[in-house]
């Protein structure tokens, strides 16, 4: 299904999937979009998708999410940024919630992941991974692989808010890791080593539904969660 094009272009209810995330950040009121392309990055150019500007990650088939954010790592520097990966859809109250955490750094999250989960997996902890968050909202741990479903408060949608501040926490320490490891760190990975930091990091629950789509199964239970013409 994406032998020709990136896999946000995969087509849900007759429109692509980035395009969705392009509709609820609209109407959260984010006007600004950036979007760091790699595999087919040419594609991109011919789509007439309202984008700000394109950031390209070149060596997109060695390195992980962190090195491609760092391509926009100018945008991060500046103001506060909404970061979303491009294969999950979900809505604009989900937006405004994030923009409305408090800190350097916030995370969206499912706190129904299991429903979610037991629809696309046989077993929902093949899958999963642990999340916990305190009577604060400050997320706890995330991403190891669960034992039991006691160790997973949610899961972590793939959508997040960064400040400059937390961007510099961020650049500050990959700086001090091996180039081949900060090519190889993943966004799970670098929350859960900036926890063991002493970061802050806060996590709001999803308001609405939503979904990720991550294999070809998963966009039937995609297109059953969002109605036609839904955005």
């Amino acid at each position: 299904m994406t032998a020709t094009h990136p896999k946000c272009f995969v087509q849900l209810h007759g429109k692509p999937l980035v395009q969705w995330q392009v509709e609820a950040l609209n109407a959260a009121g984010i006007g600004e979009i950036g979007i760091v392309r790699g595999y087919l990055a040419d594609f991109w150019d011919r789509q007439g998708l309202p984008v700000s500007r394109f950031f390209t990650n070149g060596r997109w088939q060695r390195t992980n999410m962190v090195a491609s954010l760092a391509c926009a790592g100018e945008w991060l520097a500046e103001a506060p940024c909404l970061v979303s990966y491009t294969d999950i859809v979900y809505g604009s109250g989900t937006v405004r919630r994030l923009m409305a955490a408090p800190g350097e750094i916030a995370i969206t999250y499912d706190p129904d992941w299991l429903r979610l989960w037991s629809r696309r997996f046989a077993d929902p902890l093949d899958d999963a991974e642990t999340f916990g968050v305190d009577a604060g909202g400050r997320l706890i741990t995330i991403g190891a692989r669960p034992k039991s479903l006691d160790e997973v408060q949610g899961q972590y949608m793939g959508l997040l808010r960064i400040t400059p501040a937390g961007w510099k926490m961020v650049v500050g320490y990959v700086a001090g890791l091996s180039p081949e490891d900060a090519d190889r760190l993943d966004m799970t990975g670098l929350l859960s080593r900036l926890l063991k930091l002493g970061v802050e990091i806060y996590a709001v629950p999803a308001a609405g539904p939503w979904c990720e789509v991550d294999q070809q199964s998963d966009l039937a239970v995609a297109e059953s969660i969002f109605a036609v013409g839904e955005g």
